[in-house]
Protein backbone atom coordinates (compact mmCIF):
# COMPACT_ATOMS: atom_id res chain seq x y z
CA UNK A 1 0.00 0.00 0.00
CA UNK A 2 0.93 3.44 -0.97
CA UNK A 3 2.10 6.29 1.96
CA UNK A 4 -1.31 6.96 3.58
CA UNK A 5 -0.84 10.95 3.58
CA UNK A 6 -2.00 13.30 6.27
CA UNK A 7 -3.07 15.81 3.41
CA UNK A 8 -3.81 15.67 -0.18
CA UNK A 9 -4.67 18.37 -2.68
CA UNK A 10 -8.25 18.84 -3.79
CA UNK A 11 -7.23 20.71 -6.74
CA UNK A 12 -6.98 18.10 -9.31
CA UNK A 13 -6.24 17.18 -13.43
CA UNK A 14 -9.61 18.73 -14.40
CA UNK A 15 -9.37 22.02 -12.39
CA UNK A 16 -6.18 22.85 -13.98
CA UNK A 17 -7.45 22.25 -17.75
CA UNK A 18 -10.66 24.50 -16.52
CA UNK A 19 -7.58 26.84 -15.02
CA UNK A 20 -5.48 26.90 -18.35
CA UNK A 21 -8.78 27.24 -20.80
CA UNK A 22 -9.53 30.36 -18.52
CA UNK A 23 -6.39 32.14 -18.82
CA UNK A 24 -6.05 31.26 -22.78
CA UNK A 25 -9.33 31.66 -24.04
CA UNK A 26 -10.18 35.00 -25.75
CA UNK A 27 -8.13 37.69 -27.19
CA UNK A 28 -6.78 38.86 -24.22
CA UNK A 29 -5.64 37.61 -20.37
CA UNK A 30 -8.42 37.85 -17.76
CA UNK A 31 -8.23 39.84 -14.70
CA UNK A 32 -5.30 38.00 -12.88
CA UNK A 33 -5.56 40.22 -9.60
CA UNK A 34 -8.80 40.96 -7.49
CA UNK A 35 -11.68 41.94 -9.71
CA UNK A 36 -15.10 40.67 -10.58
CA UNK A 37 -14.36 36.61 -9.53
CA UNK A 38 -13.40 38.19 -6.17
CA UNK A 39 -17.04 38.90 -5.64
CA UNK A 40 -18.84 35.80 -7.48
CA UNK A 41 -16.50 33.91 -5.05
CA UNK A 42 -17.19 35.65 -1.95
CA UNK A 43 -21.12 35.64 -2.68
CA UNK A 44 -21.50 31.93 -3.51
CA UNK A 45 -18.78 31.35 -0.62
CA UNK A 46 -21.69 33.26 1.89
CA UNK A 47 -24.34 31.41 0.56
CA UNK A 48 -22.66 28.03 0.81
CA UNK A 49 -21.99 29.46 4.80
CA UNK A 50 -25.61 31.25 5.48
CA UNK A 51 -24.19 34.23 5.73
CA UNK A 52 -24.91 37.77 4.98
CA UNK A 53 -21.14 38.97 3.83
CA UNK A 54 -17.70 37.48 2.85
CA UNK A 55 -14.33 38.87 2.51
CA UNK A 56 -11.80 36.54 0.50
CA UNK A 57 -8.43 37.56 1.57
CA UNK A 58 -4.75 35.68 1.01
CA UNK A 59 -4.86 33.29 3.91
CA UNK A 60 -6.64 32.10 7.23
CA UNK A 61 -4.02 33.99 9.07
CA UNK A 62 -5.04 37.21 7.43
CA UNK A 63 -8.44 36.81 8.18
CA UNK A 64 -7.80 36.18 11.67
CA UNK A 65 -5.68 39.65 11.67
CA UNK A 66 -8.53 41.19 9.69
CA UNK A 67 -10.51 40.32 12.26
CA UNK A 68 -9.18 41.62 15.19
CA UNK A 69 -7.90 44.61 13.74
CA UNK A 70 -11.53 45.53 12.31
CA UNK A 71 -12.85 46.05 16.12
CA UNK A 72 -10.55 48.36 16.49
CA UNK A 73 -11.19 50.29 13.53
CA UNK A 74 -14.92 49.90 14.56
CA UNK A 75 -14.15 51.43 17.80
CA UNK A 76 -15.61 48.00 18.85
CA UNK A 77 -12.61 46.82 21.43
CA UNK A 78 -9.79 48.79 22.96
CA UNK A 79 -6.78 48.53 21.81
CA UNK A 80 -5.02 47.27 24.60
CA UNK A 81 -7.81 44.91 25.51
CA UNK A 82 -7.68 41.68 26.91
CA UNK A 83 -7.79 38.70 24.48
CA UNK A 84 -8.80 34.98 25.21
CA UNK A 85 -6.87 32.47 23.37
CA UNK A 86 -6.84 28.58 23.53
CA UNK A 87 -3.97 27.05 24.51
CA UNK A 88 -4.49 24.22 21.63
CA UNK A 89 -5.06 26.78 18.17
CA UNK A 90 -2.22 28.22 15.80
CA UNK A 91 0.55 30.58 15.91
CA UNK A 92 -1.73 33.03 13.75
CA UNK A 93 -4.64 33.06 16.52
CA UNK A 94 -1.91 34.23 18.82
CA UNK A 95 0.50 36.28 17.21
CA UNK A 96 -1.60 38.74 15.67
CA UNK A 97 -3.21 39.67 19.45
CA UNK A 98 0.25 40.40 20.28
CA UNK A 99 1.65 42.12 17.18
CA UNK A 100 -1.31 44.91 17.49
CA UNK A 101 -0.79 45.40 20.76
CA UNK A 102 -3.71 43.36 22.52
CA UNK A 103 -3.12 41.01 25.75
CA UNK A 104 -3.60 37.62 25.09
CA UNK A 105 -4.99 35.38 27.59
CA UNK A 106 -4.71 31.42 26.78
CA UNK A 107 -7.32 29.35 27.81
CA UNK A 108 -6.71 25.68 28.88
CA UNK A 109 -8.26 23.32 26.29
CA UNK A 110 -10.81 19.86 27.64
CA UNK A 111 -9.96 16.72 26.44
CA UNK A 112 -13.08 15.68 24.68
CA UNK A 113 -13.43 17.92 22.12
CA UNK A 114 -10.01 20.20 22.19
CA UNK A 115 -11.61 23.29 22.44
CA UNK A 116 -11.49 25.78 25.69
CA UNK A 117 -12.35 24.08 29.41
CA UNK A 118 -15.36 25.47 30.11
CA UNK A 119 -14.48 26.12 33.51
CA UNK A 120 -11.01 28.21 32.76
CA UNK A 121 -12.95 30.31 29.98
CA UNK A 122 -15.44 31.13 32.62
CA UNK A 123 -12.93 32.12 35.41
CA UNK A 124 -10.89 34.17 33.06
CA UNK A 125 -13.56 35.84 32.14
CA UNK A 126 -15.00 36.71 35.74
CA UNK A 127 -11.45 37.63 36.57
CA UNK A 128 -9.42 38.93 33.88
CA UNK A 129 -12.47 40.81 31.98
CA UNK A 130 -11.71 40.04 28.11
CA UNK A 131 -13.14 41.58 25.07
CA UNK A 132 -12.65 38.88 23.06
CA UNK A 133 -12.54 35.68 22.35
CA UNK A 134 -10.54 33.91 19.50
CA UNK A 135 -12.42 30.23 19.30
CA UNK A 136 -10.81 27.34 17.79
CA UNK A 137 -12.90 24.25 16.76
CA UNK A 138 -9.59 22.28 16.47
CA UNK A 139 -9.66 19.74 13.75
CA UNK A 140 -12.84 20.02 12.97
CA UNK A 141 -14.51 19.06 16.18
CA UNK A 142 -17.23 21.47 17.65
CA UNK A 143 -17.11 23.08 20.75
CA UNK A 144 -19.79 23.02 23.16
CA UNK A 145 -21.14 26.63 21.79
CA UNK A 146 -24.31 27.00 23.49
CA UNK A 147 -22.18 26.99 27.03
CA UNK A 148 -19.80 28.95 25.36
CA UNK A 149 -22.02 31.62 24.23
CA UNK A 150 -23.37 32.13 27.32
CA UNK A 151 -20.36 33.01 29.29
CA UNK A 152 -19.45 35.88 26.21
CA UNK A 153 -23.30 37.17 26.79
CA UNK A 154 -22.77 37.42 30.28
CA UNK A 155 -19.26 39.16 30.55
CA UNK A 156 -20.65 41.06 27.12
CA UNK A 157 -17.73 39.20 25.68
CA UNK A 158 -17.16 39.15 21.54
CA UNK A 159 -16.95 35.98 19.98
CA UNK A 160 -14.59 35.64 17.04
CA UNK A 161 -14.48 32.10 15.66
CA UNK A 162 -11.76 31.02 13.62
CA UNK A 163 -12.89 27.81 11.45
CA UNK A 164 -10.15 27.10 9.52
CA UNK A 165 -10.07 23.65 10.04
CA UNK A 166 -13.79 23.13 10.49
CA UNK A 167 -15.36 23.72 7.05
CA UNK A 168 -19.00 21.92 6.77
CA UNK A 169 -19.04 21.13 10.62
CA UNK A 170 -22.75 21.70 12.34
CA UNK A 171 -23.46 22.23 15.91
CA UNK A 172 -27.26 20.87 16.25
CA UNK A 173 -27.35 21.55 12.73
CA UNK A 174 -25.92 25.21 12.64
CA UNK A 175 -22.77 25.48 11.15
CA UNK A 176 -19.53 26.91 12.38
CA UNK A 177 -18.92 29.73 11.53
CA UNK A 178 -21.88 31.51 11.83
CA UNK A 179 -22.01 31.30 15.83
CA UNK A 180 -19.68 34.83 16.39
CA UNK A 181 -19.34 38.37 15.35
CA UNK A 182 -17.05 37.17 12.33
CA UNK A 183 -15.48 34.18 11.27
CA UNK A 184 -12.62 32.90 9.52
CA UNK A 185 -11.92 30.23 7.06
CA UNK A 186 -8.58 28.88 5.12
CA UNK A 187 -8.13 27.59 1.45
CA UNK A 188 -4.52 26.80 2.08
CA UNK A 189 -3.37 23.18 0.27
CA UNK A 190 -4.53 20.34 2.71
CA UNK A 191 -7.62 22.02 3.97
CA UNK A 192 -11.39 21.09 2.88
CA UNK A 193 -10.77 23.21 -0.12
CA UNK A 194 -8.10 25.03 -1.47
CA UNK A 195 -7.25 28.16 -3.94
CA UNK A 196 -3.74 27.64 -3.41
CA UNK A 197 -3.26 30.50 -0.51
CA UNK A 198 -6.52 32.01 0.71
CA UNK A 199 -8.97 32.60 3.05
CA UNK A 200 -12.44 34.14 4.21
CA UNK A 201 -13.53 36.29 6.99
CA UNK A 202 -17.64 36.36 7.06
CA UNK A 203 -19.77 37.95 9.06
CA UNK A 204 -23.68 39.25 9.40
CA UNK A 205 -23.09 42.86 10.77
CA UNK A 206 -22.45 45.45 8.00
CA UNK A 207 -20.75 47.60 9.65
CA UNK A 208 -17.63 45.27 10.18
CA UNK A 209 -18.36 43.77 6.46
CA UNK A 210 -17.31 47.31 4.91
CA UNK A 211 -14.54 48.12 7.08
CA UNK A 212 -13.09 44.84 6.50
CA UNK A 213 -12.98 45.71 2.86
CA UNK A 214 -11.51 48.61 3.80
CA UNK A 215 -8.58 46.82 5.81
CA UNK A 216 -7.78 44.19 3.50
CA UNK A 217 -6.96 47.29 1.22
CA UNK A 218 -4.54 49.88 2.08
CA UNK A 219 -7.82 51.80 3.87
CA UNK A 220 -9.59 52.84 0.82
CA UNK A 221 -13.21 52.67 0.11
CA UNK A 222 -12.90 51.41 -3.28
CA UNK A 223 -14.94 48.34 -2.31
CA UNK A 224 -17.53 49.66 0.08
CA UNK A 225 -20.66 50.27 -0.69
CA UNK A 226 -22.17 53.98 -2.24
CA UNK A 227 -23.66 54.94 1.22
CA UNK A 228 -20.56 54.31 3.16
CA UNK A 229 -18.17 55.59 0.64
CA UNK A 230 -20.86 58.44 0.59
CA UNK A 231 -20.50 59.36 4.57
CA UNK A 232 -16.61 58.92 4.44
CA UNK A 233 -16.12 61.28 1.48
CA UNK A 234 -18.72 64.06 3.20
CA UNK A 235 -17.16 63.46 7.07
CA UNK A 236 -13.42 63.87 5.21
CA UNK A 237 -14.44 66.31 2.44
CA UNK A 238 -12.78 64.51 -0.28
CA UNK A 239 -12.96 65.48 -3.76
CA UNK A 240 -13.75 62.96 -6.82
CA UNK A 241 -9.70 63.32 -7.70
CA UNK A 242 -8.46 62.81 -5.03
CA UNK A 243 -11.17 59.95 -3.78
CA UNK A 244 -9.15 57.00 -5.39
CA UNK A 245 -6.32 58.16 -2.99
CA UNK A 246 -7.95 58.59 0.39
CA UNK A 247 -7.02 56.42 3.22
CA UNK A 248 -10.20 56.25 6.16
CA UNK A 249 -8.78 53.43 7.90
CA UNK A 250 -5.06 51.96 8.54
CA UNK A 251 -5.05 48.87 6.48
CA UNK A 252 -3.11 46.25 5.06
CA UNK A 253 -2.74 44.75 2.04
CA UNK A 254 -4.10 40.91 2.26
CA UNK A 255 -6.16 40.73 -0.90
CA UNK A 256 -6.10 38.05 -3.16
CA UNK A 257 -6.41 37.44 -7.04
CA UNK A 258 -8.77 36.58 -9.37
CA UNK A 259 -7.20 33.92 -10.73
CA UNK A 260 -7.36 31.78 -6.89
CA UNK A 261 -11.05 33.31 -7.44
CA UNK A 262 -11.66 30.47 -10.25
CA UNK A 263 -10.50 27.71 -8.62
CA UNK A 264 -12.36 28.61 -5.42
CA UNK A 265 -15.56 29.00 -7.32
CA UNK A 266 -15.49 25.15 -8.73
CA UNK A 267 -13.89 24.12 -5.21
CA UNK A 268 -17.10 25.08 -3.96
CA UNK A 269 -18.89 22.57 -5.75
CA UNK A 270 -17.44 19.91 -4.15
CA UNK A 271 -16.84 20.64 -0.69
CA UNK A 272 -20.61 19.01 0.17
CA UNK A 273 -18.68 15.31 -0.93
CA UNK A 274 -15.59 16.70 0.68
CA UNK A 275 -17.26 17.59 4.15
CA UNK A 276 -19.32 14.01 3.58
CA UNK A 277 -16.30 12.34 2.99
CA UNK A 278 -14.52 13.43 6.52
CA UNK A 279 -17.49 13.39 8.32
CA UNK A 280 -17.92 9.29 7.33
CA UNK A 281 -13.94 8.82 8.35
CA UNK A 282 -14.41 10.61 11.34
CA UNK A 283 -17.01 7.99 12.56
CA UNK A 284 -15.28 4.85 11.51
CA UNK A 285 -12.16 6.09 13.05
CA UNK A 286 -14.29 6.60 16.82
CA UNK A 287 -15.76 3.49 16.37
CA UNK A 288 -12.28 1.35 15.90
CA UNK A 289 -10.64 3.62 18.95
CA UNK A 290 -13.75 3.58 21.08
CA UNK A 291 -12.10 2.58 24.33
CA UNK A 292 -8.76 4.65 22.87
CA UNK A 293 -7.92 7.68 24.41
CA UNK A 294 -9.61 10.26 24.19
CA UNK A 295 -13.17 9.41 23.89
CA UNK A 296 -14.03 11.96 21.46
CA UNK A 297 -18.17 12.36 22.19
CA UNK A 298 -19.65 14.77 19.34
CA UNK A 299 -23.29 12.97 19.65
CA UNK A 300 -25.20 13.78 16.47
CA UNK A 301 -23.02 16.00 15.36
CA UNK A 302 -22.06 16.83 11.62
CA UNK A 303 -18.35 16.42 12.03
CA UNK A 304 -15.95 17.88 8.93
CA UNK A 305 -13.19 16.19 10.69
CA UNK A 306 -9.96 17.88 9.28
CA UNK A 307 -7.64 15.03 10.95
CA UNK A 308 -8.14 13.07 13.79
CA UNK A 309 -6.85 13.51 17.19
CA UNK A 310 -4.54 10.86 19.48
CA UNK A 311 -3.83 11.25 22.68
CA UNK A 312 -1.28 8.74 24.36
CA UNK A 313 1.05 8.06 26.96
CA UNK A 314 2.47 5.71 23.78
CA UNK A 315 2.84 8.37 21.59
CA UNK A 316 6.52 8.02 20.72
CA UNK A 317 5.80 4.38 19.93
CA UNK A 318 2.43 4.85 18.17
CA UNK A 319 4.55 7.63 15.90
CA UNK A 320 7.21 4.94 15.65
CA UNK A 321 4.77 2.43 13.73
CA UNK A 322 2.92 4.84 11.72
CA UNK A 323 6.10 5.55 10.78
CA UNK A 324 7.05 2.20 9.75
CA UNK A 325 4.21 1.37 8.21
CA UNK A 326 4.24 4.42 5.93
CA UNK A 327 1.41 6.33 7.29
CA UNK A 328 1.55 10.29 7.52
CA UNK A 329 1.40 11.46 11.17
CA UNK A 330 1.98 15.09 13.11
CA UNK A 331 1.89 16.29 16.59
CA UNK A 332 -1.45 17.56 17.21
CA UNK A 333 -1.22 21.00 15.66
CA UNK A 334 1.31 22.61 17.75
CA UNK A 335 0.95 21.42 21.04
CA UNK A 336 0.50 24.10 23.55
CA UNK A 337 0.94 27.90 22.60
CA UNK A 338 2.11 28.23 26.25
CA UNK A 339 5.44 26.27 25.03
CA UNK A 340 6.03 28.08 21.84
CA UNK A 341 9.14 29.59 21.84
CA UNK A 342 7.57 33.51 20.56
CA UNK A 343 4.88 33.07 23.17
CA UNK A 344 7.70 32.18 25.99
CA UNK A 345 10.26 35.04 24.81
CA UNK A 346 7.72 37.48 25.47
CA UNK A 347 5.76 36.38 28.84
CA UNK A 348 6.89 33.25 30.17
CA UNK A 349 6.36 29.25 30.23
CA UNK A 350 3.01 28.72 30.49
CA UNK A 351 1.54 25.89 32.47
CA UNK A 352 -1.73 24.38 31.72
CA UNK A 353 -2.92 20.84 33.02
CA UNK A 354 -4.69 20.19 29.64
CA UNK A 355 -2.77 21.45 27.02
CA UNK A 356 0.27 20.32 28.48
CA UNK A 357 -1.01 16.53 28.18
CA UNK A 358 -1.69 17.79 24.82
CA UNK A 359 1.51 18.95 25.03
CA UNK A 360 3.54 15.67 25.47
CA UNK A 361 0.80 13.24 24.44
CA UNK A 362 -0.91 14.59 21.46
CA UNK A 363 -0.83 13.82 17.48
CA UNK A 364 -3.05 13.57 14.75
CA UNK A 365 -3.79 10.85 11.88
CA UNK A 366 -4.80 11.47 8.40
CA UNK A 367 -8.14 11.70 6.87
CA UNK A 368 -9.34 14.06 3.52
CA UNK A 369 -11.75 13.06 0.86
CA UNK A 370 -9.54 10.86 -0.77
CA UNK A 371 -8.75 8.38 1.91
CA UNK A 372 -10.51 5.26 2.13
CA UNK A 373 -12.18 2.54 4.17
CA UNK A 374 -9.17 -0.01 4.01
CA UNK A 375 -6.55 3.01 4.90
CA UNK A 376 -8.61 4.15 7.95
CA UNK A 377 -8.74 0.25 9.22
CA UNK A 378 -5.00 0.23 8.39
CA UNK A 379 -4.08 2.95 10.54
CA UNK A 380 -6.54 1.73 13.65
CA UNK A 381 -4.94 -1.68 13.92
CA UNK A 382 -1.74 -0.19 13.73
CA UNK A 383 -2.44 2.02 16.66
CA UNK A 384 -3.95 -0.60 18.65
CA UNK A 385 -1.20 -3.22 17.73
CA UNK A 386 1.23 -0.25 19.28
Amino acid sequence: MNKIKLVEDTIDKQDIKKLVKWLTSGNSVPRLTKGPLTIELERKWSNWLGVDNTVFCNSGSSANLLMLWSLVEAKRINKECKVVVPAISWATDLSPVIQLGMKPVLCDCNLDDLSIDLDHFYQIAKTERPEVLMLVSVLGLAPQMDKIIDICEEFNIILLEDTCESMGTKYKDKKLGTFGLMSSFSTYFGHHISTIEGGFVSTNDEEMYEILKCIRSHGWTRDSSEQFTKRHVEQWDTNNFDLLYKFYYSGFNLRSTDLQAFIGLGQIDKLDNICSRRNENFHIYNNGLEDFAPIITQGENFISNFAYPIISKNRDKIVKKLTDNNVEVRPLICGSMGHQPFYVKKYKRLALKNADIVNKQGMYIPNHQNLQKEHIQKVISIIRGA
